[in-house]
């Protein structure tokens, strides 16, 4: 029988008010786009639920809920608990959290000023004061008192719903710019009357709907409150403000959620749903200034890049909360407490905080590290095959290793070939900047993963198709990625021009003034950590600036230019790169005017191109040849990922 490691704090019981929790992880909130047209969730939302409670969590909370549809939504994929007609599907979520004997609470939301115009019934939308958010609803009607008493009495309603439906928790979103933050935050509270200008009546309208809420439901259902620690925007609340409105909020909840930013602002919406660049934990400082306050007595939860359960027992340890909210580390790898008890962190598969799992609109959920997250029975945990076959992999890159760990999976025996001398493709050639912590954990776990998984791995052996015949298999998949693009600019071969990959890996260490050619997501991250170095750089593209590293996430797209702006990186968009020449970049821009680019050192970013000709001399050995990652179409890795696992699940 294995050991169990025990921790000092995070698998221990916590009471939340009149809860019990079995132990301190909490699955944070978050969109997974499985409703139907009625806001009814669907047989996947509750499929879903019930694998989230089987992670072993404490306690989950289903997603942003509005408790007004006539003014008060922001996104299209949200449950409707305003009517009773969802309440039967509404206990089958709440039955499928039980039965693995977690508890379950539902995040209420008003958008207030954050409403979607498209989404709404009304003509406009409501908030404290009349700051209208740019592409969003225009029109603001400042609440007044028969708002605010009717919004009250709306929250009250759903509250209700929520306890018939059997949830032991309601979540009162009170963070990241909706609406009751909206009246908290000296930022968008501009009034003067009974409900703004002191600090103190700014807290007025979320403490009446706190007190209405608690009346409400009673004392046997508990109520959390999730709010920013700090809004991260000039002007917006702060950890010192948020301290004061929790001492007396106090006495209405029974925990603390502390997250930070703001969804609405796109300089803040960084802090709220953090990308890769910045660190895990961001928000346990703010967390223990709230449980460092002597009057606070209620429990503290923390989110933020939350990513294991000896993070969660380390931040118990130091004080700064009571409980750890996880979610992107979970969907990447469900199994994550288990193998944390179990020791064996080095099989946790890591989430790379890329934000694939935001990029939802039109689709359900989707994970680039977990390809079979939101994905329909029997696809999201493939079983074994029916008929068991012998399968050749050319290519241990991305997709290579993705396709090969779901065949092993499956119940096939598989070969793999890989040319070079070690598993990875050319992921270990762009990890090494020095904020891809993330993406370097996946790289050491995609390979440790593939190399253990029982295949026969073959290093250092290039596939001919003679190789493959006589492997005599059922089925192939080619994974044999791309090539950099090698485009006819007079000079791109001189000494002082370096490919991307050769310059992110620390092959070549470019100095003084650099000229990163192409406007992609790798060429601009490739500015970035250039930047970092103390290079002075410039991106050039025939692309608007505007449109420069449109692969990424909007989310860590908008931080990746906070951060090139914040180290002086120059984007030079609607210029076509002519020449590079001796001290510098010749370029055309869009009038047809050249101008001159100094450099000391020019980057190569433009780009991948498929490795066809591989794929042609492959081709045509097995009737199932499935072609897979860069060398079928030029990607990132959740594409690569997923066509690798949705064909493999197909065999």
């Amino acid at each position: 029988m294995a050991a169990i490691k025990q921790f000092k704090h995070a698998m221990k019981p916590i009471k939340v008010g009149p809860i019990t929790l079995k132990n301190r992880v909490q699955f944070a909130p978050h969109a997974i786009n499985m409703v139907n047209e009625l806001g009814e969730p669907t047989d996947e939302f509750i499929r879903y639920v019930e694998r989230q409670a089987r992670t072993g969590v404490g306690l989950l909370t289903v997603y942003a809920t509005p408790v007004d549809r006539e003014t008060g939504i922001d996104y299209d994929s949200e449950i409707d608990i305003t009517t009773d007609k969802v309440c039967c599907s509404l206990v089958r979520l709440t039955e499928a959290a039980h039965m693995h004997d977690a508890k379950i609470s539902i995040e209420l939301v008003h958008a207030g000023r954050g409403a979607d115009p498209k989404l709404i019934s009304k003509d406009y939308a409501l908030a404290p004061s009349n700051v209208p958010i740019p592409g969003q609803m225009q029109n603001i009607k400042v609440m007044d008192k028969a708002d605010i008493d009717d919004v009250i009495a709306k929250y009250v309603d759903c509250c209700l719903r929520a306890k018939r439906c059997n949830f032991d928790m309601v979540m009162i979103h009170a963070a990241h710019g909706n609406l009751l933050a909206q009246f908290l935050s000296p930022l968008t509270n501009l009034r003067d009357d009974e409900y703004g200008g002191t600090m103190e009546k700014r807290f007025r309208f979320p403490l009446e709907l706190l007190a209405a809420v608690r009346e409400a439901i009673g004392p046997d259902t508990a109520i959390e409150m999730r709010i920013s620690g700090d809004e991260m925007v000039k002007g917006g609340m702060t950890i010192d403000e948020v301290v004061e409105f929790v001492k007396v909020a106090q006495q209405y909840i029974d925990l603390v959620h502390i997250s930070a930013g703001l969804v609405v602002d796109w300089r803040a919406s960084f802090y709220t749903m953090p990308p890769y660049y910045q660190p895990r934990g961001m928000n346990v400082p703010l967390a223990k200034q709230v449980k460092d306050c002597p009057e606070i007595t209620i429990p503290v939860s923390v989110v933020g890049g939350i990513d294991s359960v000896q993070m969660i027992d380390d931040i118990i340890e130091s004080g700064s909360a009571d409980i750890g909210v996880i979610a992107r580390a979970l969907i990447a790898d469900p199994q994550l407490i288990r193998k944390n008890l179990l020791g064996r962190d080095e099989d946790v598969r890591p989430c790379m905080r890329c934000w694939g799992c935001a990029e939802t609109f039109g689709s359900h959920i989707r994970c680039a590290v977990n390809p079979g997250m939101g994905m329909i029975a029997p696809y999201d945990e493939p079983g074994i095959a029916p008929v068991k076959k012998k399968v050749v992999v050319v290519g241990g890159g991305t997709a290579g290793m993705q396709a090969t760990r779901t065949l092993v999976e499956r119940g096939h025996d598989v070969v793999l070939f890989e040319r070079e001398e070690s598993l990875g493709g050319i992921m270990p050639s762009i990890c090494n900047l020095p904020f891809k912590d993330d993406l370097r954990k996946y790289v050491k776990w995609s390979i440790h993963s593939t190399m253990n998984c029982g295949a026969d791995i073959r290093l250092g052996v290039e596939a001919t198709r003679e190789l493959v015949e006589a492997e005599n298999p059922d089925a192939i998949f080619i994974a044999v990625g791309s090539d950099p693009v090698k485009l006819p600019i007079p000079g791109l071969d001189a000494a002082n021009v370096a490919g991307v990959l050769d310059v992110d890996c620390g092959r070549v260490v470019p100095t003084g003034k650099v000229v990163v050619c192409g406007g992609g997501v790798s060429g601009c991250e490739c500015a970035l950590g250039l930047a970092m170095d103390g290079c002075e750089v410039k991106v050039v593209d025939m692309i608007p600036d505007d449109k420069f590293a449109t692969g990424l996430a909007g989310i860590t797209r908008n931080m990746l230019y906070m951060l090139m702006g914040d180290h002086n990186v120059e984007l030079l968009g609607d210029r076509r790169v002519a020449a590079i020449e001796e001290g510098g970049v010749r370029v055309i821009n869009a009038e047809g005017a050249e101008e001159f680019i100094e450099a000391d050192y020019v980057v190569d970013a433009f780009g991948m191109r498929p490795r066809t000709a591989i794929v042609e001399e492959l081709s045509g050995i097995t009737i199932d040849t499935f072609v897979v990652g860069d060398c079928n179409k030029i990607g990132n890795i959740k594409q690569a990922n997923f066509k690798a696992y949705t064909m493999a699940c197909l065999v």
